[in-house]
């Protein structure tokens, strides 16, 4: 760049990352929006698994589900997008996290404000020179064109009109959508305005994106235009650092650079002077540190499933990375620590002005970064053993077949899926040993899975179903629950199969809307209200009952009550009597109570860097996950038990206010897990103990939960666990339960309760040595066996006579039929080959193949061998070379698959000792 960026002599322009953003959300500010916060990158959307646009957040607002709260927002959202990961360091600009900078407008203002605003903040904010920008429109969008040219003065051969790929936004096959317009920054302004192409990614970056959200698409294809007309922008805050950096690609900005110098530095490389291919390395590592961190921050934990997937493969992509670098331990000292957790130290450094959260929650990230990093080279190694088989067979495949040794495409990809390995090491390792690489092969998987990442992860839907319509028609629900149990309340709209209507009879199953009820809706965890609605035509006769079993919230705060119309006819327009079933409600309320204190209990006996996973607070029992890497231990278990109930006989009163939500932060309340938070949130105190922000039901005091005992602790994924738990009511039943079990016990072992363990390990030792007796005897019963038919032995081959035996053992139990088989080959002269199956069970098969060393000489292994055979029987198995056990489920299979096995055992023996 050559040509200086236009200068205000009235104010600095902005240069660093955080003044950028802080600039755009000032400007917004300036002109009437609201500042929002950034929302999680766990989205309150079931459509989509990560947030991967600034809009999705307003969402409900774009569908007309929810009133606006504000006429006009703007926001620095945190996404992540993970479908062209691939090219990340490749190219200048892609990444799988990157903050977006949106201006959106909620029916208010449109395209002429959008268009001014987003050009004064680009020339005068910015100072960005007028005729480095270039501008597209869609192409029969007239009115914006007209805006660009007439208002804000851009030449007529600086804006270029572009087709529905490129300019026209849908949010899927129906719902909102409407035309684009985009601003791009030249780099090479001397190449002139001939043959110009937007797409050229050497010469433009597109930098801000503006969506006229005008039509709603129809089922049919066709447009009509929407009732309220929005704005949904997005600036690319990583783009405009680079362009105002005057750097050469979006990676090295003050926003990524000093990670990579932090990587640079473990793997004692100086980026200026390393090779493209090192640099390319350095990026990748930039990149996914930066999506790691923020996700572990909010709450995402690496496992196989889901978005716990894409942050594990994060990780894994960055480990195998930071090795081709030469990256070799902690940077500290330690040659086998962890290196991940010591440059992510420099993202959280960088993370105060995008998500002050982060530096609160480092202990826990850095914790499942080290964790995730040290298993996954334990992989890497497990990986390199399996290279070296692949090797070695394609190597043995290759002289049989008379073929060049060659590596499938589906085994390198999965060394590069699975286990870690980038294809370049594979391909050296490979050459090493004279084998090929069937890179076709490898790229249709690649593409495969690009082509599942994008179809799951990469579209925002806005389509709605059938009770589209009842929903628009039906306001907010006012909820009673926190005061009353019982209201009067009319009917405002009924679903059957989704599908609104105006009556409904006694038997069918039915959604009903009411404008206002005492019913608590499912959310935070905790399940919804169980109780009855009434319909009252006559004073002193009933004349139709609901029985409610569910109540959920649809978008927005409208309650949606599920049950079952047990006597009469319900009708739109008809008042009710809604009462919420008050024993179950409590025991909500305890549950509820309890889950809080068990949180506060776990800070206190584990470490305040837990936190919660999810919750569920039923009628019967309450669960509750956490961030931990290990079990608890009994101790650990017994003292939170003993501080629950300890709290609960304190008898305190519960205090529950209504607060903004930035108030209720800087008081210390805890935020629950995957919940989203309006301005003004319910705070819940257990005074001393426990502040959260929460809108579910609790008691009035502690007393009234009477008890807590946990029922299990168990990991569920890694790096979470879970504890299942009850009290009040459910406490009671639960001890009352385990009472009769204990005396049930007694009774039947005619022991006192305190002498029941020795009791018991007395009978389990005595059943041990029982086993252990009839498994000597049914071995030996084997060996005799085994013995009288060794006679049936035969010879095969011509130069070298091979002795073998093939045989079925009835119905003699696995390590039985491995006693056999061992007793056969000490027995029987080597070289000798031995086969033997048997069917312990009606629906189990064991086989076992046992080779003396001469047979294994000449190449055949035992555990190749069985293989095979085994699947004939509906199994596998294998093992070492002179020794194998297999199973199966079909035993019908056993006498064909022996015959099979006798058959190619034959074949393979004569022609090797012919």
């Amino acid at each position: 760049m050559t040509e200086e960026l236009v200068e205000d002599k009235s104010k600095d322009l902005p240069t660093s990352g955080d003044s950028i953003r802080r600039r755009f959300l000032d400007f917004y500010a300036s002109r009437g929006h609201k500042v929002l916060p950034s929302s999680s990158l766990v989205p309150d959307d079931p459509t989509v698994l990560l947030t991967i646009a600034g809009m999705l957040q307003f969402k409900p607002i774009f569908l007309g589900k929810v009133p606006r709260q504000v006429p006009r927002a703007t926001t620095a959202q945190r996404c992540i997008r993970t479908n062209d990961v691939e090219n990340v360091g490749k190219t200048s600009r892609h990444h799988t996290f990157f903050e977006m900078l949106g201006n959106f407008s909620f029916g208010d203002y449109f395209k002429k404000e959008a268009i001014k605003w987003a050009w004064e903040l680009s020339t005068i904010e910015y100072g960005l020179p007028a005729d480095r920008l270039w501008i597209s429109v869609y192409e029969d969008d007239d009115e914006a064109f007209a805006i660009w040219t007439k208002e804000v003065g851009v030449p007529v051969e600086r804006i270029k009109r572009m087709g529905d790929e490129d300019n026209f936004w849908t949010s899927g096959v129906t719902g909102p959508c409407g035309p684009c317009s985009e601003i791009y920054y030249d780099f090479q302004p001397e190449r002139g305005y001939s043959d110009v192409d937007l797409g050229d990614d050497t010469r433009f970056i597109e930098f801000y994106n503006l969506v006229f959200m005008q039509y709603n698409k129809k089922d049919d294809g066709s447009l009509e235009p929407l009732k309220q007309m929005n704005i949904d922008t997005g600036l690319g805050l990583e783009r405009m650092a680079r362009i105002l950096q005057k750097v050469p690609n979006n990676y090295e900005t003050d926003l990524i650079y000093p990670i990579i110098e932090k990587a640079s530095e473990l793997a004692n490389v100086s980026y200026a002077l390393a090779d493209d291919h090192a640099k390319m390395n350095l990026k990748v590592i930039g990149d996914h540190l930066r999506a790691i961190v923020y996700l572990i921050s909010d709450g995402v934990v690496p496992s196989n499933i889901g978005r716990g997937y894409v942050a594990r493969r994060l990780i894994r992509r960055a480990v195998r990375t930071g090795r081709l670098l030469g990256i070799k331990g902690d940077g500290r000292g330690n040659p086998e620590g962890a290196f991940l957790p010591t440059i992510a130290e420099k993202v959280i450094e960088l993370s105060s002005q995008i998500d002050p959260d982060v530096k609160s929650r480092a202990p826990r990230i850095l914790e499942e970064l080290k964790r995730e990093e040290l298993r996954f080279v334990q992989t890497l190694e497990r990986g390199e053993k399996l290279l070296d088989e692949m090797l070695a067979n394609a190597l043995l495949n290759s002289n049989e077949n008379g073929n060049g040794p060659i590596l499938s495409g589906k085994d390198v990809f999965l060394l590069y899926d699975t286990y870690g390995f980038p294809v370049e090491i594979t391909t050296e390792a490979a050459e090493e040993h004279g084998v090929g690489i069937d890179m076709n092969g490898f790229e249709i998987e690649m593409e495969n899975q690009r082509r599942q990442s994008q179809a799951a992860h990469n579209a925002v839907k806005l389509a709605v179903g059938n009770g589209a319509v009842l929903t628009e028609n039906i306001s907010d629900t006012e909820f009673l629950g926190y005061e009353t149990l019982s209201t009067k309340a009319v009917i405002e709209g009924l679903l059957v199969n989704g599908n609104p209507v105006i009556q409904v009879s006694e038997g069918s199953d039915v959604e009903i809307f009411l404008n206002r009820t005492p019913f608590y809706a499912e959310s935070g965890g905790q399940i919804g209200d169980h109780g009855f609605l009434y319909v009252n035509e006559d004073r002193n006769q009933k004349n139709a009952v609901v029985e409610i079993k569910d109540v959920q919230k649809s978008l927005g705060n409208i309650f949606v009550h599920k049950g079952t119309i047990k006597e009469g006819v319900v009708e739109v327009g008809k008042e009710v009597e809604a009462a919420v079933d008050a024993n179950l409600r409590q025991r909500a309320k305890i549950h509820h109570t309890a889950t809080h204190l068990l949180q506060a209990a776990l800070k206190k006996v584990i470490g305040d860097e837990t936190s919660q996973a999810g919750s569920l607070v039923a009628f019967d029992r309450l669960r509750f996950d956490f961030n931990f890497h290990r079990p608890l231990q009994e101790k650990e278990l017994v003292e939170i038990e003993e501080l629950i109930n300890g709290w609960i006989g304190d008898a305190t009163l519960l205090q529950t206010q209504v607060m903004p939500l930035a108030d209720a932060k800087r008081a210390g309340a805890i935020a629950m897990f995957g919940e989203k938070y309006g301005e003004q949130v319910r705070v819940v105190e257990v005074p001393g103990v426990s502040m959260e922000l929460c809108g579910g039901t609790h008691v009035s005091n502690t007393c009234e939960i009477r008890g807590f005992k946990i029922i299990s602790e168990q990991g569920i994924a890694s790096g979470i666990r879970r504890i299942e738990a009850v009290a009040g009511d459910a406490f009671i039943e639960y001890v009352n339960a385990r009472d009769n079990h204990m005396r049930q016990l007694c009774s039947t072992l005619k022991v006192k309760a305190e002498e029941v363990t020795t009791r018991v390990e007395a009978l389990l030792e005595e059943l041990r040595m029982t086993r252990n007796e009839v498994s000597a005897v049914r071995a030996k019963a084997a060996v005799y066996k085994a013995s009288v038919m060794a006679g049936n032995a035969f010879p095969v081959g011509t130069s070298k006579k091979i002795r073998v035996l093939v045989e079925s053992m009835d119905d003699i139990d696995a390590d039985s039929l491995k006693s056999a088989a061992e007793y056969l080959i000490d027995t029987l002269q080597d070289p000798a080959a031995v086969i033997l199956g048997s069917c312990p069970s009606e629906e189990k098969v064991s086989l076992v193949a046992g080779f003396t060393p001469g047979v294994v000489d000449l190449g055949i292994q035992a555990g190749k061998f069985i293989g095979p055979i085994a699947k004939l029987c509906g199994g596998g198995g294998g093992g070492r070379p002179n020794f194998a056990q297999a199973g199966g489920r079909k035993p019908e299979n056993l006498s064909g698959a022996l015959a099979k096995a006798r058959e190619e055992l034959v074949a393979i023996l004569s022609e090797k000792a012919s």
